[in-house]
């Protein structure tokens, strides 16, 4: 089977290329903007399967279908919740909702296959699915964070996070103030709403704030570490299967 990748935050198309690997998929090609994507695709075969993200770095992914005539079958990836979903299901699209689940990538490549044999085409309503899209081209991340203190609500503003880490069940958020707060949502609920530009997931346990990070240190196994501005209530480790995305990250 022949697949690429259409995803502009490199990290997360590593990422997708390491999971479809464990499913015996090989995903040599990733590509990065709609102006990048539109030259290889009129310049080479188009492949059996693409897994294409909405918001590319300079537009939208539709604006590549105003200019080539795509032969290949579409799994979306998107961080857009369910309402806009609904797009996706009303045209036939499979789509997985970031950050994938490996289960979820299995059934989609397995439902790709089972259809593949019959050659079956679908038709795309391209501009229907923008209707549903709610300014899709200006992606908003979560600005700021409310946590609980004692019978009070406190806000705290992205800006001001140095770090969000899981420890004993719990998931925290520790402020560039050295105050450590306790959230309700787990790490991988908090993955979508973080701006990819500013915060990375340097670890299971760690997503760290690019603006907090103080110095990097190497570590044993071909690890770095990571110092912050404040924190130090534990090492922050990157780990060795992500310190490639991590300095690309930085860059």
């Amino acid at each position: 089977m022949n697949v690429i990748i259409i995803e502009d935050e490199k990290p997360s198309a590593r990422r997708l290329q390491r999971m479809l690997a464990e499913i015996g998929i090989s995903a040599l090609t990733m590509l990065h903007s709609v102006e990048e994507s539109i030259e290889w695709l009129s310049m080479n075969a188009h492949p059996d399967l693409v897994f294409l993200d909405i918001q590319l770095s300079d537009g939208l992914s539709f604006e590549i279908f105003d200019v080539v005539n795509l032969k290949s079958a579409i799994i979306f990836t998107t961080a857009y919740d369910e309402y806009a979903l609904q797009a996706f299901k009303l045209n036939s699209i499979d789509y997985l909702l970031k950050p994938i689940d490996e289960d979820d990538l299995k059934k989609a490549v397995e439902k790709f296959n089972e259809r593949m044999p019959k050659q079956q085409s679908v038709t795309l309503d391209f501009n229907d699915i923008k209707k549903l899209l709610v300014n899709p081209i200006e992606r908003e991340y979560k600005k700021r964070f409310s946590v609980k203190v004692g019978q009070h609500l406190k806000l705290i503003n992205s800006d001001d996070i140095e770090c969000f880490y899981s420890e004993n069940k719990g998931t925290y958020v520790f402020t560039n103030e050295g105050r450590n707060y306790l959230l309700d949502s787990t790490l991988e609920q908090i993955e979508a709403e973080l701006e990819p530009k500013t915060f990375f997931r340097v670890s299971r346990k760690f997503f760290v704030n690019i603006n907090a990070i103080k110095d990097m240190i190497s570590y044993t196994n071909s690890r770095l570490q990571v110092k912050l501005n404040t924190f130090n209530e534990q090492d922050i480790i990157v780990a060795r299967e992500r310190v490639k995305d991590f300095k690309d990250w930085l860059e």
